[in-house]
């Protein structure tokens, strides 16, 4: 069996790439991610996450990355559900409060649970993968609107090729090369290959 990712120095892209395929949470297929696009790949963090000594070595490595760029934040949020676990982890490594936003009987995100935000802390919002950069854009929003600033958002995977539409820094451990496809225009779904939709998100989701 091979020693714990803790006992690791380094810690690279390779690192978690590798951690990815053992457990099995890297898949390559024919998905429907929670954006509602097509893919050929998906990555299942919840596998990787699961995992105490994988989790606490990556959530320390985004820590480190946050501060070697000087920034300091008052809290940390995670997006439920791929945020929470992450999130958690990275504040304890960063040695501030952990919080999540949740979505409401509307389908709108939100802080729920007796969790407040202060006007003028400072954010850090955590995901565990960034596919489109529109669920990081609506947390923040939320987020903004109690006042709080935004500095960053951290995350084990970006699946966006850099091109997310984000106002403030994005820090990923992995970047994941990915086709993405709406789905009218899918070949996948063209050569009659079925389509898995392995998140937990609902179905009325992505009406």
């Amino acid at each position: 069996m091979s020693l714990p990712a803790a006992t690791q120095t380094t810690y690279t892209a390779e690192t978690l790439e590798q951690q990815l395929l053992q457990e099995d949470a890297l898949l390559r297929g024919h998905f429907r991610l929670s954006s509602g696009l097509h893919s050929d790949t998906y990555v299942q963090c919840a596998r990787f996450l699961r995992r105490p000594d994988l989790a606490a070595p990556a959530a320390a490595e985004l820590a480190r990355q946050i501060r070697e760029a000087g920034l300091q934040p008052d809290v940390v949020v995670g997006p439920a559900m791929g945020g929470v676990v992450i999130g958690y982890e990275l504040a304890r490594q960063l040695g501030v409060p952990g919080i999540f936003t949740e979505r409401d009987d509307s389908g709108q995100m939100t802080l729920r649970r007796g969790f407040t935000i202060e006007p003028g802390q400072k954010i850090i919002i955590a995901e565990d993968v960034v596919t489109t950069g529109k669920s990081t854009n609506e947390v923040a929003r939320v987020l903004e609107g109690l006042g709080a600033k935004v500095l960053a958002v951290a995350s084990l995977i970006d699946r966006t090729g850099g091109e997310a539409s984000l106002s403030f820094p994005n820090f990923a451990l992995l970047p994941v090369t990915a086709a993405t496809y709406a789905p009218d225009e899918c070949p996948l779904c063209r050569a009659g290959i079925p389509v898995v939709k392995p998140g937990s998100r609902p179905d009325k989701a992505f009406s």
